[in-house]
């Protein structure tokens, strides 16, 4: 069995195709564009007693072939026991024939454009349809090719019932329906198809990142190798325990410029190349980090 080995050049390769594939799958999704979904508020108004009741809600959706129009009127109901209007010889309980109204009718039974179509030609100024029973206030876009100018829109069943239970009791309702806000579930799918494909890219890079062997580069080596020569330079640099009547213990005369403290019987000095000494605690690590005397700026690697 061989083993494949990731170099620079082949992670470079495997990532640059993984990238073209998640492009190349991307463009080839079907068409989820469709239309934009555009939201619509219903102002609802009626009297009970001697209120007058009003209620605004983003309720309902406008139709894919519907003019996204501000329409307003008395809301009536189709004449019979059928609600659904599928019969064209469906009449309305209109208001005054001055009167602007918008249809109340509900799903099923025949299509969309049909329902409208029949709504329009006995001079509806719009169409609410609500939805079957049992879907509660879920409603979709609906399709009604050949409606025409006539503005449409979808509310929910328990919405729909409401209405109607309001105006087979014998009150008056008028609705203002309002272009509410556009929404595009398409965009939503080709952010998630576009996450669902690139993540394993972005995961592989993440993985190679965190585990590929990183080289040193020569500035790298080099700083690691004068790290190195100074520590050899440091241990090489002679050691002293100061004892009592060392003159080093004078403390006009002497003191670790580092930490500026006398120096006490039983410390540990280094003395440097230059002579100059100080406590091996403080001095160690200011070579280390700068190689040089303190008092004279001698470098250790150089003498």
């Amino acid at each position: 069995m061989s083993l494949l080995r990731i170099t620079p050049s082949t992670h470079s390769s495997v990532s640059s195709r993984l990238l073209r594939l998640s492009i190349f799958l991307l463009l080839s999704l079907p068409d989820a564009k469709g239309k934009a979904i555009w939201t619509a508020h219903l102002n609802i108004t009626f009297q009970v007693g001697n209120r007058i009741i009003s209620e605004l809600g983003e309720s309902g959706v406008f139709g894919n072939h519907s003019p996204l129009e501000r329409v307003a009127g008395a809301v009536v109901l189709p004449e019979g026991w059928n609600l659904n209007a599928c019969h064209s010889l469906t009449n309305f309980s209109r208001p005054q024939p001055e009167d602007s109204w918008l249809a109340l009718i509900e799903r099923g039974g025949c299509t969309f454009t049909h329902k409208i179509n029949v709504a329009a030609e006995k001079g509806a100024n719009g169409v609410i349809i609500y939805n079957y029973p049992g879907t509660g206030n879920k409603v979709f876009p609906m399709s009604h090719h050949g409606t025409g100018n006539t503005v449409a829109v979808m509310i929910g069943n328990l919405k729909g019932l409401e209405l109607l239970h309001l105006i087979q009791k014998g009150v008056y309702v008028t609705i203002v329906i309002e272009v509410g806000r556009m929404h595009m579930p398409w965009l939503s799918y080709y952010v998630m198809s576009l996450f669902t494909f690139l993540a394993p890219t972005v995961a592989y890079l993440f993985l190679y990142c965190a585990w590929r062997p990183r080289a040193p580069n020569s500035s790298t080596r080099r700083r690691r190798q004068i790290k190195a020569n100074v520590k050899k330079a440091i241990a090489q640099l002679p050691l002293r325990v100061l004892r009592e009547g060392d003159k080093e213990l004078d403390p006009y005369e002497h003191s670790c410029v580092v930490c500026f403290d006398t120096y006490k019987p039983q410390d540990a000095v280094r003395i440097l190349t230059c002579k100059h000494f100080f406590h091996k605690a403080c001095i160690d690590p200011w070579l280390l980090a700068r190689r040089t005397c303190p008092m004279c700026k001698c470098d250790i690697l150089k003498t």
